[in-house]
Protein backbone atom coordinates (compact mmCIF):
# COMPACT_ATOMS: atom_id res chain seq x y z
CA UNK A 1 0.00 0.00 0.00
CA UNK A 2 2.87 2.39 0.77
CA UNK A 3 4.42 1.83 -2.65
CA UNK A 4 1.10 2.44 -4.39
CA UNK A 5 0.59 5.69 -2.44
CA UNK A 6 4.03 6.93 -3.42
CA UNK A 7 3.16 6.51 -7.09
CA UNK A 8 -0.29 8.04 -6.75
CA UNK A 9 1.07 11.48 -5.75
CA UNK A 10 3.15 12.21 -8.89
CA UNK A 11 0.50 10.60 -11.07
CA UNK A 12 -2.13 12.88 -9.58
CA UNK A 13 0.07 15.94 -10.05
CA UNK A 14 0.77 15.01 -13.67
CA UNK A 15 -2.94 14.49 -14.35
CA UNK A 16 -3.78 17.85 -12.79
CA UNK A 17 -1.07 19.60 -14.83
CA UNK A 18 -2.33 18.12 -18.10
CA UNK A 19 -5.91 19.03 -17.21
CA UNK A 20 -4.89 22.61 -16.44
CA UNK A 21 -2.76 22.93 -19.60
CA UNK A 22 -5.47 21.51 -21.86
CA UNK A 23 -8.63 22.79 -20.22
CA UNK A 24 -7.78 26.12 -18.58
CA UNK A 25 -4.58 27.86 -19.62
CA UNK A 26 -4.98 27.40 -23.37
CA UNK A 27 -8.42 29.07 -23.12
CA UNK A 28 -7.30 31.99 -20.93
CA UNK A 29 -5.72 34.59 -23.23
CA UNK A 30 -3.86 37.63 -21.92
CA UNK A 31 -3.02 41.00 -23.39
CA UNK A 32 0.61 41.99 -23.11
CA UNK A 33 1.77 45.59 -23.35
CA UNK A 34 5.28 46.63 -24.33
CA UNK A 35 6.90 49.98 -25.09
CA UNK A 36 9.69 50.18 -27.65
CA UNK A 37 11.89 53.29 -28.09
CA UNK A 38 12.34 53.33 -31.87
CA UNK A 39 10.81 56.60 -33.10
CA UNK A 40 12.63 59.92 -33.46
CA UNK A 41 12.79 61.90 -30.25
CA UNK A 42 9.65 63.89 -29.57
CA UNK A 43 7.42 61.86 -31.92
CA UNK A 44 3.96 61.02 -30.67
CA UNK A 45 3.44 57.30 -29.95
CA UNK A 46 2.32 54.75 -32.54
CA UNK A 47 0.22 51.85 -31.25
CA UNK A 48 0.74 48.50 -33.01
CA UNK A 49 -1.48 45.51 -32.23
CA UNK A 50 0.47 42.29 -32.84
CA UNK A 51 -1.62 39.14 -33.29
CA UNK A 52 -0.31 35.74 -34.33
CA UNK A 53 -0.91 32.00 -34.44
CA UNK A 54 -4.65 31.99 -33.86
CA UNK A 55 -4.88 28.48 -35.40
CA UNK A 56 -8.61 29.12 -35.53
CA UNK A 57 -11.19 26.41 -36.09
CA UNK A 58 -14.87 27.26 -36.72
CA UNK A 59 -16.16 26.20 -33.30
CA UNK A 60 -13.71 28.19 -31.14
CA UNK A 61 -16.23 30.78 -30.03
CA UNK A 62 -14.21 31.91 -27.00
CA UNK A 63 -11.26 32.82 -29.22
CA UNK A 64 -13.41 34.67 -31.72
CA UNK A 65 -15.07 36.71 -28.97
CA UNK A 66 -11.70 37.66 -27.48
CA UNK A 67 -10.29 38.69 -30.86
CA UNK A 68 -13.26 40.96 -31.51
CA UNK A 69 -12.69 42.80 -28.21
CA UNK A 70 -9.15 43.78 -29.24
CA UNK A 71 -10.57 46.64 -31.30
CA UNK A 72 -11.42 48.35 -28.01
CA UNK A 73 -7.68 49.05 -27.67
CA UNK A 74 -7.94 51.44 -30.63
CA UNK A 75 -4.62 50.48 -32.21
CA UNK A 76 -3.20 52.60 -35.03
CA UNK A 77 -2.24 49.54 -37.09
CA UNK A 78 -2.54 45.75 -36.85
CA UNK A 79 0.22 43.28 -37.73
CA UNK A 80 -0.78 39.62 -38.11
CA UNK A 81 2.22 37.27 -38.29
CA UNK A 82 0.36 34.24 -39.59
CA UNK A 83 -0.95 30.75 -38.81
CA UNK A 84 -4.41 32.28 -38.56
CA UNK A 85 -6.41 29.17 -39.50
CA UNK A 86 -6.28 25.45 -38.78
CA UNK A 87 -9.35 24.09 -40.58
CA UNK A 88 -10.62 24.10 -44.18
CA UNK A 89 -13.76 26.03 -43.15
CA UNK A 90 -12.06 28.53 -40.83
CA UNK A 91 -11.57 31.53 -43.14
CA UNK A 92 -15.10 33.02 -42.66
CA UNK A 93 -14.78 32.46 -38.91
CA UNK A 94 -11.43 34.24 -38.76
CA UNK A 95 -12.62 37.18 -40.86
CA UNK A 96 -15.70 37.49 -38.64
CA UNK A 97 -13.54 37.39 -35.49
CA UNK A 98 -11.33 40.29 -36.63
CA UNK A 99 -14.10 42.23 -38.42
CA UNK A 100 -13.78 45.36 -36.22
CA UNK A 101 -10.00 45.39 -36.72
CA UNK A 102 -10.35 45.19 -40.49
CA UNK A 103 -11.58 48.79 -40.50
CA UNK A 104 -8.09 49.83 -39.38
CA UNK A 105 -4.80 49.73 -41.34
CA UNK A 106 -3.25 46.29 -41.27
CA UNK A 107 -0.58 44.04 -42.74
CA UNK A 108 -0.11 40.28 -42.63
CA UNK A 109 2.01 37.33 -43.65
CA UNK A 110 1.15 33.65 -43.87
CA UNK A 111 2.50 30.79 -41.81
CA UNK A 112 2.85 27.20 -42.92
CA UNK A 113 -0.35 26.26 -41.08
CA UNK A 114 -2.32 28.73 -43.17
CA UNK A 115 -1.37 26.58 -46.15
CA UNK A 116 -1.44 23.09 -44.69
CA UNK A 117 -3.72 21.41 -42.17
CA UNK A 118 -2.04 19.91 -39.11
CA UNK A 119 -0.83 16.35 -39.28
CA UNK A 120 0.31 14.16 -36.41
CA UNK A 121 4.05 14.25 -35.72
CA UNK A 122 6.18 12.53 -33.14
CA UNK A 123 6.38 15.20 -30.37
CA UNK A 124 9.93 14.09 -29.54
CA UNK A 125 11.06 15.59 -32.87
CA UNK A 126 10.64 19.05 -31.35
CA UNK A 127 13.38 18.27 -28.85
CA UNK A 128 15.87 17.27 -31.56
CA UNK A 129 17.89 19.52 -33.88
CA UNK A 130 15.94 20.67 -36.94
CA UNK A 131 16.81 18.38 -39.86
CA UNK A 132 14.86 20.49 -42.38
CA UNK A 133 12.14 17.91 -42.94
CA UNK A 134 8.52 19.09 -42.84
CA UNK A 135 5.36 17.00 -42.48
CA UNK A 136 2.32 18.63 -44.09
CA UNK A 137 -1.35 17.76 -44.05
CA UNK A 138 -3.93 18.59 -46.75
CA UNK A 139 -3.91 22.02 -48.37
CA UNK A 140 -5.96 24.73 -46.65
CA UNK A 141 -7.77 27.62 -48.44
CA UNK A 142 -4.91 30.11 -47.99
CA UNK A 143 -5.76 32.01 -51.18
CA UNK A 144 -9.26 32.62 -49.83
CA UNK A 145 -7.69 33.94 -46.64
CA UNK A 146 -5.40 36.32 -48.55
CA UNK A 147 -8.22 37.52 -50.79
CA UNK A 148 -10.54 38.12 -47.81
CA UNK A 149 -8.01 40.21 -45.89
CA UNK A 150 -6.88 42.17 -48.94
CA UNK A 151 -10.49 42.91 -49.85
CA UNK A 152 -10.75 44.76 -46.54
CA UNK A 153 -7.61 46.77 -47.26
CA UNK A 154 -4.95 44.83 -45.35
CA UNK A 155 -1.65 44.42 -47.19
CA UNK A 156 -0.17 40.98 -47.79
CA UNK A 157 3.60 41.09 -47.17
CA UNK A 158 4.55 37.73 -48.69
CA UNK A 159 8.02 38.73 -49.97
CA UNK A 160 6.75 42.27 -50.44
CA UNK A 161 7.14 45.84 -49.19
CA UNK A 162 4.41 48.40 -48.53
CA UNK A 163 4.24 51.96 -47.22
CA UNK A 164 1.11 52.78 -45.21
CA UNK A 165 -0.05 56.21 -44.17
CA UNK A 166 -1.12 55.93 -40.55
CA UNK A 167 -2.50 59.02 -38.88
CA UNK A 168 -0.69 61.26 -41.31
CA UNK A 169 2.65 59.46 -40.92
CA UNK A 170 4.24 57.08 -43.43
CA UNK A 171 5.42 53.71 -42.16
CA UNK A 172 7.28 51.15 -44.25
CA UNK A 173 6.57 47.46 -43.76
CA UNK A 174 8.46 44.62 -45.39
CA UNK A 175 7.73 40.93 -44.99
CA UNK A 176 8.65 37.48 -46.18
CA UNK A 177 6.68 34.36 -46.79
CA UNK A 178 7.19 31.69 -44.13
CA UNK A 179 10.91 30.92 -43.67
CA UNK A 180 10.06 27.75 -41.74
CA UNK A 181 9.08 26.08 -45.01
CA UNK A 182 11.75 27.92 -47.04
CA UNK A 183 9.32 30.24 -48.83
CA UNK A 184 11.20 33.42 -47.93
CA UNK A 185 12.84 35.40 -50.73
CA UNK A 186 14.42 38.31 -48.94
CA UNK A 187 16.35 39.36 -52.03
CA UNK A 188 12.99 40.44 -53.50
CA UNK A 189 12.62 43.13 -50.84
CA UNK A 190 16.23 43.86 -49.88
CA UNK A 191 17.51 47.40 -49.61
CA UNK A 192 17.62 50.27 -47.13
CA UNK A 193 14.45 51.51 -45.47
CA UNK A 194 13.08 54.63 -47.17
CA UNK A 195 14.53 57.71 -45.46
CA UNK A 196 11.23 59.55 -45.85
CA UNK A 197 9.23 57.25 -43.57
CA UNK A 198 8.72 57.39 -39.83
CA UNK A 199 10.04 53.86 -39.28
CA UNK A 200 10.69 50.58 -41.07
CA UNK A 201 9.09 47.44 -39.57
CA UNK A 202 9.93 43.88 -40.61
CA UNK A 203 7.30 41.11 -40.54
CA UNK A 204 7.89 37.36 -40.66
CA UNK A 205 6.05 34.31 -39.39
CA UNK A 206 9.05 32.33 -38.19
CA UNK A 207 11.83 34.45 -36.61
CA UNK A 208 14.65 32.76 -38.47
CA UNK A 209 17.98 34.51 -37.80
CA UNK A 210 18.80 34.70 -41.52
CA UNK A 211 15.71 36.88 -42.04
CA UNK A 212 15.82 38.97 -38.86
CA UNK A 213 19.50 39.84 -39.39
CA UNK A 214 18.91 41.08 -42.94
CA UNK A 215 15.93 43.16 -41.87
CA UNK A 216 18.05 44.71 -39.14
CA UNK A 217 20.93 45.40 -41.55
CA UNK A 218 18.54 47.18 -43.94
CA UNK A 219 17.38 49.55 -41.22
CA UNK A 220 14.18 48.00 -39.83
CA UNK A 221 13.98 49.30 -36.26
CA UNK A 222 11.47 46.62 -35.24
CA UNK A 223 10.82 43.06 -36.43
CA UNK A 224 7.62 41.20 -35.53
CA UNK A 225 7.26 37.41 -35.63
CA UNK A 226 5.28 34.50 -34.22
CA UNK A 227 5.54 30.73 -34.83
CA UNK A 228 7.28 29.71 -31.58
CA UNK A 229 4.13 29.70 -29.39
CA UNK A 230 6.55 30.99 -26.75
CA UNK A 231 7.68 27.40 -26.37
CA UNK A 232 4.05 26.43 -25.61
CA UNK A 233 5.17 24.29 -22.67
CA UNK A 234 7.49 26.39 -20.53
CA UNK A 235 9.33 25.32 -17.40
CA UNK A 236 8.95 27.83 -14.55
CA UNK A 237 12.21 29.71 -13.85
CA UNK A 238 13.76 28.15 -16.98
CA UNK A 239 11.53 29.15 -19.88
CA UNK A 240 11.00 27.58 -23.27
CA UNK A 241 12.54 24.21 -24.00
CA UNK A 242 12.44 24.72 -27.77
CA UNK A 243 11.55 27.39 -30.35
CA UNK A 244 10.89 25.14 -33.39
CA UNK A 245 13.16 27.42 -35.45
CA UNK A 246 16.70 28.77 -35.51
CA UNK A 247 16.05 31.38 -32.82
CA UNK A 248 17.58 30.75 -29.41
CA UNK A 249 15.12 29.82 -26.70
CA UNK A 250 15.77 32.98 -24.60
CA UNK A 251 13.95 34.93 -27.32
CA UNK A 252 11.06 32.49 -27.72
CA UNK A 253 8.58 35.05 -26.39
CA UNK A 254 8.50 38.80 -25.94
CA UNK A 255 10.78 41.72 -26.70
CA UNK A 256 14.54 41.53 -27.09
CA UNK A 257 17.42 43.21 -28.84
CA UNK A 258 18.65 41.45 -31.99
CA UNK A 259 21.62 42.91 -33.87
CA UNK A 260 20.66 46.53 -34.61
CA UNK A 261 16.92 46.05 -34.17
CA UNK A 262 14.24 45.17 -31.64
CA UNK A 263 12.59 41.77 -32.10
CA UNK A 264 9.13 41.00 -30.73
CA UNK A 265 8.02 37.36 -30.85
CA UNK A 266 4.39 36.67 -30.02
CA UNK A 267 3.53 33.50 -28.13
CA UNK A 268 0.33 33.49 -30.17
CA UNK A 269 -3.31 32.83 -29.44
CA UNK A 270 -3.70 29.18 -30.32
CA UNK A 271 -2.20 25.75 -30.66
CA UNK A 272 -2.33 23.01 -33.22
CA UNK A 273 -5.63 21.14 -32.85
CA UNK A 274 -3.50 18.01 -32.42
CA UNK A 275 -1.59 19.46 -29.44
CA UNK A 276 -4.17 21.57 -27.54
CA UNK A 277 -2.12 22.31 -24.41
CA UNK A 278 -0.23 25.27 -22.97
CA UNK A 279 1.68 25.40 -19.73
CA UNK A 280 3.22 28.51 -18.15
CA UNK A 281 2.64 30.19 -21.51
CA UNK A 282 -0.91 31.53 -21.91
CA UNK A 283 -2.29 32.58 -25.29
CA UNK A 284 -1.66 36.23 -26.01
CA UNK A 285 -1.84 39.28 -28.20
CA UNK A 286 0.40 42.30 -27.66
CA UNK A 287 -0.20 46.02 -27.82
CA UNK A 288 3.16 47.51 -28.77
CA UNK A 289 3.55 51.24 -28.20
CA UNK A 290 6.34 52.78 -30.26
CA UNK A 291 7.82 55.88 -28.64
CA UNK A 292 10.77 58.22 -29.12
CA UNK A 293 14.29 56.94 -28.60
CA UNK A 294 14.63 59.17 -25.54
CA UNK A 295 12.33 56.76 -23.65
CA UNK A 296 13.24 53.47 -21.99
CA UNK A 297 11.82 50.14 -23.22
CA UNK A 298 9.11 48.50 -21.12
CA UNK A 299 8.05 44.88 -21.31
Amino acid sequence: MVTRSVWLVPLGLATAAVGYAAGIERRTPVLRRVTVPVLPEGERPLRVLHISDAHLTPRQGWKRRWLRKLDDLQPDVIVNTGDSIAHPEAVPAFVDAIQPLLARPGVFVLGSNDRYAPRFKNPLRYLLPDDGRRVHGPMLPWRELVDSLERHGWRHLGNARAVLEIGGRRVEFRGVDDPHIWCDRYDDIAGPVDRNVLIGIGVTHSPEPRVVSRMAADGCRLVLAGHTHGGQLRVPFYGALVTNCGLDRRRARGLSRYDATWLHVSAGLGTSPLAPVRFSCPPEATLITLVGRDHAPVG
